[in-house]
């Protein structure tokens, strides 16, 4: 195992987080691994459902423990640790749950045990017609998309929820990618398919996506207080299947869709825009280029150098495989992780918040993260 100084460790990335991972004044890349609450069952050898639900007194429990033994192995505490409430003391409304954009397009929210899945309804080229020009009408109708996503006792509970709490509704700051989303409610086959069998109903889908979605920015932006002059500028794609585009498929789908949203969610170049897609989409960082994105978290078999060549002031956030994190085999992780640290020092380039290519899986123990820590205090100093 590498040596490692855990409080120079933390005093140095503290400083490594300075101007979005760009400072000349950090003195190491910084590390963006925080683990997960997934994490709790493996490290603690505990049964339970890293995805599925897990009752708040046995989390308080579980991330108290984990918290400990994180204090020991890497320096401080990583998960919340919220204390529930005895029932006297719990909230008596709440915001309600509102209908999810996959509802929208037909699609069913579905548990299976494990996690939720969007499934889809359509079957074909006639049901996606029939679906969007259903949408399209609803979306031109501010109050029956109003009507649509919102629950009949909306306005009610969100009222004694701010008179109670003095909290509102949040913004719609982020959805599954269009191309995720088309995929999840049409089909990946019938999706990829329609691009060569009919191009213009393939477009209009997207077109019907970009409503959608700037017509729930617009609704959050009115139900949480705010006006357009006031409004938080910031979005974010989680969009893993767009991968499965030709660079040709994706300037007329996601491509568009991105455009449509950033230019109305955050226009300014200081503005928060973000891009997550954990698979191999290399061949799309050209066009995500031209968004000028905060930060990015893509699949593991892009590299550093890859999306720097394009994307000089984006903050990566990657590239370590997780599936090598989760293996624990220290030799592996150093590999990857110097790799990183290298790349992020050519030419001075920085900007790398050193983390999973993907989501942080149970299985991934805290000596991991002490390894990874260990090998930037050796590789990654600036």
């Amino acid at each position: 195992m590498l040596d490692l100084d855990i409080e120079q460790f933390w005093r140095d990335d503290e400083l490594a987080h300075k101007d979005n991972c760009f400072s000349k004044e950090a003195p190491q890349v910084a590390l963006g691994i925080r683990m997960s609450g997934e994490c709790v069952f493996a490290e603690l050898g505990e049964e339970g459902q890293p995805w599925g639900y897990t009752s708040p007194e046995r989390r308080y429990d579980l991330n108290c423990r984990y918290n400990e033994k994180a204090r020991q192995i890497v320096g401080k505490a990583l998960l919340p640790e919220n204390k529930p409430l005895p029932p006297e003391k719990r909230p008596k409304v709440t915001i309600p749950a509102y209908r999810q954009i996959g509802e929208v397009f037909g699609g069913k929210y579905v548990f299976d045990g494990n996690t939720t899945w969007l499934k889809g309804t359509m079957n074909g080229e006639e049901d996606l017609k029939k679906t969007l020009a259903s949408v399209r009408k609803m979306v031109n109708d501010p109050e029956a998309f109003r009507n649509f996503v919102l629950p009949g006792d909306w306005d009610e509970r969100c009222k004694a929820v701010y008179e109670l709490y003095g909290k509102r509704p949040r913004q719609f700051t982020g959805i599954r990618g269009p191309v995720t989303l088309a995929t999840s409610v049409f089909g990946v086959e019938d999706l990829l398919f329609l691009y060569y069998d009919d191009e213009e109903l393939f477009t209009e889908f997207a077109d019907v996506i970009g409503d959608v979605v700037l017509a729930y920015i617009k609704l959050f932006i009115k139900e949480s207080g705010n006006t357009l002059e006031t409004f938080k500028h910031a979005f974010q794609f989680n969009d893993d299947d767009s991968n499965l585009m030709t660079p040709d498929m994706y300037h007329v789908f996601g491509y568009k869709v991105l455009k449509r949203v950033f230019e109305f969610a955050c226009p300014n170049p200081e503005d928060y825009r973000y891009q997550h897609s954990d698979s191999a989409m290399g061949h799309l960082i050209p066009q995500l280029a031209d968004f000028n994105l905060t930060g990015c978290n893509f699949g593991p078999t892009v590299t550093v150098q890859e999306i720097r060549k394009y994307m000089p002031r984006t903050r990566i956030d990657g590239q370590l495989a997780p599936f090598t994190f989760m293996r624990n085999v220290e030799a592996d992780i150093i590999a990857e992780v110097r790799r990183d640290c290298e790349a992020a020092k050519e030419n001075d380039a920085r900007g790398l918040n050193l983390t999973t290519a993907g989501s942080i899986n149970n299985g991934s123990l805290l000596t991991s993260m002490r390894c990874v820590m260990a090998t930037i205090q050796k590789y990654g100093r600036y």
